[in-house]
């Protein structure tokens, strides 16, 4: 089930941000949730889950640790943003898997689903590396952004299109490590 946010004003709240889409507390509850439908789903079937670096880090971490089953992890490294806070429509690899994935269940792991374009090259690629099969877990889906179709099996939250920072998402590579999700104040971007 996908949750809709809410926009909050939080006590603590870094300043850069106009307020926060989600808390701490609910990013740990929603990955609790999404580790045990996940677990259910891989218990006997050994994923490598595939963390897409670097603003999934923490999100593919936490589910790592939320599923409970025996599982691998590996990391892909791809650029689609630069500096910029729209996507240019062309993917790069800039680190492959360190691991063999022929034959073995794949968990695709990103922080945030926006234009799609990122997200079904990377589908495509790895379908090309003959995986027994591939599924694709999101913490944040921006439907309103779509430009391509793309499969998307386990979504965290829907949001609004708003250019959001924290639990691995940044802006030029600052916010990262805030434990919260929040949208970054328009004027420090534009």
């Amino acid at each position: 089930m996908v949750d809709k946010v809410e926009k909050k004003i939080v006590p603590g709240m870094h300043p850069d941000l106009a307020y926060t889409l989600l808390t701490e507390e609910e990013i740990h509850r929603k990955v609790a949730e999404m580790g045990r439908l996940l677990a259910a789903e891989y218990r006997d079937k050994n994923p490598i889950l595939v963390g897409i670096l670097k603003g999934a880090v923490l999100f593919a971490s936490d589910l790592f640790r939320a599923m409970q089953v025996p599982a691998s992890i590996d990391f892909m490294a791809v650029s689609s943003y630069g500096a910029s806070t729209k996507s240019s429509g062309v993917t790069r690899i800039l680190k492959d898997l360190d691991q063999g994935v022929e034959g073995r269940h794949l968990l695709l792991v990103e922080d945030i689903v926006d234009t799609g374009l990122t997200l079904r090259y990377l589908r495509d690629y790895l379908e090309g590396r003959d995986p027994a099969s591939l599924k694709v877990a999101v913490f944040l889906d921006k439907p309103s952004r779509r430009k391509v179709e793309v499969k998307v099996d386990y979504v965290g939250y829907e949001i609004p299109d708003e250019f959001v920072v924290g639990y691995g998402l940044d802006f030029a590579e600052g916010y990262r490590n805030l434990p919260y999700i929040g949208v970054l104040r328009p004027e420090l971007y534009q």
